[in-house]
């Protein structure tokens, strides 16, 4: 089986502050760094350096040939990653040196000019054994969800950042619903794990879910079991794309075949690896890091 992403690839702006800015407040930053990011590309980033094939689709604009490229040298397939004349997407991230928490302010651009002539050319070339992995960071979502549906492509969803359009978009082809509590309470009504998969398998009864908790692990519900991953206890310094190499690893440990409770486990040491580090795309470990963990 082989991955492949549809998603965004941005340039973050990444600014270490003291805590992050309140309303009204103005603050000196101590330093700044400009990275690759963008939840498509890290998501990519994270499968290809766990050693999954995967292939990447998506739009950059002119300044983000360096995006492309990065992708490419990391073994990730990018012939299905199109220029288009529109600003490169990009994301203003502050990163608190007390919490090491973070505040994201996202503009899609580039990721935004994904239209439905793209969402057509794109999964015709699909492969019938592919997985489909999506964020909510591109535009045509529901387009390409109800096209998956109708091929039978499995998808593994993440609805970040969540928008009220989610809830009404066909999520029959999903086969993984990857969401942290606030995405979570977003899209059911509730941040309980397990309130929370109730309503996901009311609502789409073939769709299994995980729920990421941050510092206290994650939870997942597949095949009529719930199975509790912990986390691993790290000295954070940046949060930023702990998600996404979570969900990376994840999906690398499925198309491995490996138990749904070792996929928790490695996507766990994955993400804790990956908050001690700063940065986004620089922060995504590879699988040989992984025992020093």
């Amino acid at each position: 089986m082989s991955v492949l992403i549809i998603g965004s690839m941005n340039l973050d702006y990444v600014y270490q502050v003291p805590h992050l800015a309140l309303p009204g407040e103005s603050l000196m930053a101590t330093a700044m760094s400009t990275n690759a990011g963008g939840k498509g590309l890290n998501q990519a980033l994270a499968l290809a350096r766990a050693g999954a094939c995967v292939r990447h689709a998506g739009c950059i604009g002119e300044a983000g040939t360096v995006l492309r490229d990065l992708l490419a040298n990391n073994g990730v397939d990018v012939s299905l990653v199109q220029e288009v004349d529109v600003p490169q997407g990009s994301a203003v991230i502050q990163v608190s040196s007390e919490s090491a928490q973070n505040s994201i302010v996202v503009f899609g651009g580039s990721n935004r000019a994904f239209g439905k002539a793209q969402v057509m050319i794109v999964l015709d070339a699909a492969l019938p054994t592919d997985r489909v992995v999506l964020q909510n960071e591109i535009s045509c979502m529901d387009v390409i969800l109800a096209e998956c549906a109708r091929r039978g492509l499995p998808v593994v969803f993440n609805p970040a950042p969540y928008s009220d359009d989610v809830a009404n978009m066909d999520l029959s082809s999903v086969e993984w619903l990857i969401v942290n509590e606030v995405e979570a309470e977003q899209l059911t009504g509730t941040g309980d794990p397990d309130e929370a998969q109730a309503i996901v398998a009311k609502r789409w009864p073939k769709t299994n879910l995980v729920v990421t908790l941050g510092e206290r692990g994650c939870v997942c519900f597949a095949a009529g079991e719930r199975i509790y991953q912990p986390a691993f206890a790290v000295d954070a310094v940046d949060t930023t794309a702990a998600g996404d190499t979570f969900i990376g690893y994840f999906v690398a440990g499925l198309e491995e075949g490996l138990p749904v409770k070792d996929c928790l486990c490695l996507a766990s040491q994955a993400s804790a690896l990956a908050v001690t580090r700063p940065g986004a795309a620089p922060s995504i470990p590879r699988r040989s890091e992984l025992p020093a963990l």
